[in-house]
């Protein structure tokens, strides 16, 4: 795969930064309606990207165009509040215009590899990616795709794939690849918070981590507050 393009954005706190982000993510909706007709959208699990989802429900966005995927899932049953399905559907999808047959949430069930399979089988119908959002753990994980697991990077690997002895509970999950997570018009990397200035650091030095493995045609777009720059210096604007 090509080089991974970065483009770094920081902003003075979360909330400017989430603004920006809903701000972003209608522009890019708006523009794949228009000119395909639906707009593709991938969801990240966790805090900021909670947040965000707070903000699209509070402005109303969604609607029949719309196709929800999940860059990953826990394996846990359905309807369990640690699944990122679960959260975004409270957070905003529930409460969207958004038909809930095109909701596509990954059955992570008892056995990872047939959830990886059959969701991978979903996304064969499904060109290039309209908007992803991602974020990145403390040890530069992204999605489900973890440091010394497999990323699914290279070419002609799969869409999905099952992940067993994640570093973090649950265990077993289901992962979009970096393959597939490159395969969009748009990438966004939501970061916020001191914790991940670490992850940054080493991502911004070259260090081949799993997010650094994401490399879209366009580039990634990497929205950062003050606090997650502060030990690493601000890379300016983008």
């Amino acid at each position: 795969m090509a080089e991974q393009s970065i483009r770094w954005h920081v902003f003075a706190d979360v909330y400017e930064l989430i603004s920006e982000a809903e701000s972003r993510i209608s522009r890019a909706a708006a523009e794949a309606i228009e000119n395909r007709g639906s707009f593709h959208i991938v969801l990240a699990g966790g805090t900021t990207p909670k947040s965000l989802y707070q903000r699209l429900a509070a402005a109303g966005a969604g609607g029949p165009a719309w196709h929800v995927w999940f860059g990953d899932e826990r394996c846990l049953p359905a309807g369990d509040s640690e699944r990122n399905e679960t959260m975004t559907r409270t957070a905003w999808l529930d409460e969207s215009g958004i038909p809930s047959e095109q909701i596509h949430g990954i059955l992570a069930g008892p056995d990872p590899r047939e959830a990886a399979r059959s969701y991978a089988a979903e996304l064969r119908e499904v060109g290039q990616f309209d908007l992803v959002l991602l974020g990145i753990g403390e040890d530069g994980h992204t999605a489900s795709l973890f440091p010394d697991h497999p990323a699914g990077g290279e070419p002609g690997s799969e869409s999905a794939i099952p992940v067993f002895d994640a570093p973090k509970p649950p265990p077993e999950r289901v992962s979009l690849t970096a393959r597939r997570l490159s395969d969009a018009r748009e990438v966004m990397v939501l970061v916020t918070g001191g914790g991940k200035a670490e992850a940054i650091r080493r991502w911004r030095g070259g260090e081949d981590l799993p997010v650094s493995r994401v490399r879209p045609a366009g580039g990634v777009d990497v929205f950062l507050d003050e606090e997650a720059m502060d030990s690493v210096g601000e890379p300016g604007q983008g």
